[in-house]
């Protein structure tokens, strides 16, 4: 992976080649960015620049080096990342029982997300997360000797997945590294790391990525048409594997909204119809027996609709990038019901699904209390 092939965020990449050429490479380093914001790209770039020697620009690029990369397989350069039970790593999982699938999940999508990698996993139900286990495999590792004496590099991708006992195990590594060793850790969300850890690392933000970027990538490498590219850009909102999945027209957005209409609908039946509530049981029922980190992104998904429906009441319409394709549902239709005196108030019961979800809540339970919570809410003026 060359700095060239990373998607956008110029300023940073300067920053780390200029750091890495002059020999100020701190020892561990926080990449901070939304989901398809290019992270991880940017991390294995990084890594190439310093294992490969020569600059991202010369000729004289290690071509062995620049192999075993393309395979993700320099024996300098190692990752973690969340992992599940499956049926063939039934107990303890760690990063190393999963490094193939990893390499094949990388060669599809560099842009991936955690849920894309969970369902590559077949995860179902269970939520990834890195563990003591791979804290000691860390350890280990980075005990020996480099193989090709120069850095070694740790990759650990969502950090922000890292449970306690991990994240402690992993302190005195970060206080006390030793020599040649390099940190660096890629996560979405900064405040879920302990405060700890951050005060150890080097952080870097990453901007979502603008969409001239994004439109230019689509119609250089996929021969998307350049109006079409730039309709996608605007869409993907600065995510990179987002608009990788608009291009496909069977897309997870075309599903969410189906739940979603589905949803607002009932809701929207059940003011004053008590028979109506069955269909929001039934909603609930349907979504509470999807895997969790399926009904997280769908409530994620559910806040923006909500947001977007409140841009476009409020005539913000340059900010009104979605177009469900639901028959018979149109936003603007909507967007009426979505107003300054409920907007913070449904804001704040989707994000709390979204805790107790994330906390092994009943999904059921959540899910229901907050379809009759909606109910309320919607029709408030």
């Amino acid at each position: 992976m060359h700095f060239s092939e990373i998607i956008g965020q110029e300023h940073l990449k300067n920053h780390l080649i200029k750091s890495a050429d002059a020999g100020r490479i701190p020892h561990a380093q926080l990449f901070i960015g939304a989901e398809g914001t290019g992270t991880l790209p940017m991390a294995i770039a990084y890594a190439q620049h310093i294992l490969c020697k020569n600059p991202d620009t010369s000729s004289d690029y290690d071509q062995s080096c620049v192999l075993k990369f393309n395979s993700l397989s320099h024996p300098d350069l190692h990752f973690v990342y969340p992992t599940v039970t499956t049926s063939t790593v039934k107990t303890k999982p760690k990063s190393v029982d999963y490094l193939l699938e990893w390499r094949d999940f990388l060669k599809q999508n560099l842009y991936g997300s955690l849920f894309d990698w969970l369902n590559f996993l077949e995860a179902g139900n269970k939520q990834g997360e890195i563990r003591v286990d791979d804290a000691q495999e860390i350890v280990k590792l980075l005990a020996l000797k480099s193989f090709e004496g120069g850095y070694k590099i740790m990759i650990i991708w969502m950090a922000d997945k890292m449970n306690i006992s991990a994240s402690n195990k992993l302190l005195k590594l970060l206080e006390e590294p030793t020599d040649k060793t390099l940190f660096i850790l890629i996560a979405e969300n900064e405040e879920d790391i302990l405060q700890t850890i951050l005060s150890r690392c080097q952080i870097l933000h990453f901007n979502a990525l603008d969409e001239n970027s994004i439109a230019e990538k689509l119609y250089n490498d996929f021969n998307i048409e350049q109006r079409d590219a730039k309709k996608i850009a605007h869409h993907a909102q600065g995510n990179f594997n987002k608009a990788l999945k608009l291009i496909n027209a069977d897309g997870e957005e075309l599903i969410f909204e189906e739940w979603f209409v589905e949803w607002v609908r009932a809701a929207f039946r059940a003011k004053g119809n008590a028979s109506a509530i069955n269909d929001l049981l039934l909603w609930s029922e349907k979504i509470a027996a999807l895997g969790r980190e399926t009904q997280k992104k769908f409530l994620d998904f559910c806040i923006e609709m909500f947001r977007q429906a409140l841009l476009l009441n409020y005539q913000t319409t340059s900010l009104v990038y979605m177009e469900p394709k639901v028959a018979k549902f149109k936003l603007e239709n909507f967007a009426p019901f979505v107003n300054g005196n409920n907007i913070d108030a449904i804001f704040t019961e989707l994000s709390d699904a979204i805790y107790h979800i994330e906390r092994n809540g009943n999904a059921k339970i959540i899910l229901t209390d907050l379809s009759i919570k909606l109910t309320r809410l919607i029709h408030k003026k």
